[in-house]
């Protein structure tokens, strides 16, 4: 993968990013507010020697001075003097602690070449870190002057002298809010972005043009926006208005047109794999625009186990397709009109027990060969393909079947498990179609409009930024 295709990733999962690196900041913000605040207290020591009146000996007095600020770097952390420190300030001060303890909250630093010691002395109380700070150094004074004394008395070859005395601290060093928000923002970033592309390498669902085709062995016809209208309504008003979702089918409509151009599909299947994957609400539309552009479209109710299509134009379900398989009425008797010029909807009718047996009898071959001479469009909601046979039943006697497919909920396997189950009864598949496509992000399908400026041509025209590959399907 290119450096575009993981921006391309980013910009799609921005959701997850973003979240994570929110709960990066939250946690650092959260593990600040919960810590104890730790206050510093710190000294400065300068250790000399005794200078001799040669440039030499000045020489030799430095170079001992600063051999001695490394051994005292080491005594200021250790145990003795943490002890000492104690017993100086008593129980009442420093409470129940050890000189283990205490010598954890000590450090002792110098800089290379010099002959200072920066001692420093953390602790919960600020006034408790001045008073182990300034204690410790002044019994350390002390304690170099023991050690540095000779034996047999004399004057001490190095001493140390308390150059800052500590004061006490008002702003705690520990923890540094500003910093761990930072660092909990990196630190969310990258999870995030992790996250991100393990999501979208382990996601396999639908999502682009090249896998839907790859999969089904056809071209992808047509990309139907997420519309919550549409959703609410399912049936869209063409003549009321040129909303994307509008525009999105009339492009379907001519994409359609254009296949099988010596032979044009009449009869054609709407299936899915799956329920919820928007295929009787794509199966309406389709043919409401195919009524929009003149033409004698019957709308079949061919879901005979958890029908629609009756529901969302508002008809009588009660009558239809199984009541004339069943050879209770005639097709005259069931056939409706709708409010919508040039369509005429054939509903279900009563749920039967057999759906598959009864989709498959020579009545249900004669039925769309009859609606055929009378239609130029015959649009069939059919039941999904992955649960029951009834779709691949009613695609092999018709011109062939829309597949259509939920953009990031129908898997790649579901897909392809329903594509076959057409093929295996050597059904024709038209094409596919990839519903709720979202309107931003790398896998968007926008569209532009360009409107006639002379009131008189009211023609609209769509112009998809994407186009549907018509050589493909052409």
């Amino acid at each position: 993968m290119e450096i575009v295709d993981y921006l391309k990733i980013l910009q799609a999962r921005w959701r997850i990013v973003a979240a994570v690196t929110v709960l990066g900041i939250l946690g650092a913000l959260g593990a600040s507010l919960l810590s104890t605040p730790v206050y510093q207290a710190s000294t400065r020591l300068f250790v000399s020697t005794s200078a001799g009146t040669s440039v030499n000996e000045a020489l030799q007095g430095s170079q001992l001075s600063q051999q001695r600020v490394l051994s005292y770097t080491k005594l200021l952390t250790g145990r003795t003097l943490a002890q000492r420190t104690i017993d100086e300030l008593g129980p009442r001060v420093v409470g129940g602690m050890s000189a283990d303890e205490l010598a954890s909250k000590v450090t002792a630093t110098s800089a290379p070449d010099t002959v200072l010691i920066d001692l420093a002395v953390k602790d919960g109380s600020p006034e408790l870190a001045r008073e182990i700070a300034n204690t410790l150094s002044s019994e350390f004074v002390a304690l170099a002057k023991e050690l540095e004394t000779p034996e047999n008395g004399g004057t001490p070859p190095a001493r140390v002298v308390v150059e800052q005395q500590a004061q006490q601290p008002t702003v705690p060093v520990s923890p540094k809010t500003s910093r761990n928000l930072a660092l909990g923002a990196v630190a969310g970033l990258v999870v995030g972005i992790a996250l991100a592309l393990i999501r979208d390498r382990l996601d396999n669902t639908v999502k682009d043009r090249r896998t839907v085709e790859e999969i089904a062995g056809s071209a992808m016809v047509g990309t139907i926006p997420f519309d919550k209208d549409v959703e609410v309504n399912h049936a869209i008003a063409f003549s009321d208005g040129s909303s994307v979702s509008a525009e999105a089918f009339r492009e379907l409509r001519t994409n359609l047109q254009f296949l099988e151009v010596d032979h044009p599909p009449r009869v054609i299947v709407v299936t899915s794999s799956l329920p919820s994957e928007g295929k009787t609400t794509t199966a309406v539309n389709i043919a409401l625009v195919l009524a929009e552009a003149g033409k004698s479209v019957c709308l079949m109710e061919g879901d005979l186990r958890k029908p629609r299509v009756s529901k969302y134009l508002g008809l009588l379900g009660s009558v239809g397709v199984s009541s004339v398989l069943s050879g209770q009425a005639t097709l005259d008797d069931v056939l409706q009109p709708t409010e919508f010029d040039g369509l005429t909807v054939l509903a279900s009718g009563p749920i039967p027990p057999n759906p598959s047996e009864l989709l498959g009898t020579d009545t249900a071959k004669h039925v769309l060969e009859e609606l055929r001479a009378r239609y130029d469009y015959v649009i069939i909601d059919a039941s999904p393909l992955l649960p029951v046979t009834d779709a691949a039943v009613l695609a092999a006697m018709s011109d062939g079947a829309l597949v259509i497919a939920r953009h990031g909920s129908t898997k790649c396997d579901q897909l392809a498990r329903a594509v076959g189950n057409l093929q295996s009864v050597g059904a024709h598949v038209l094409g596919t179609v990839i519903t709720m496509t979202p309107s931003r992000g790398r896998n968007a399908y926008e569209y532009s409009y360009y409107y006639e400026s002379d009131k008189s041509l009211p023609q609209l025209t769509a112009v998809p930024a994407l186009n549907a590959h018509r050589s493909e399907v052409g």
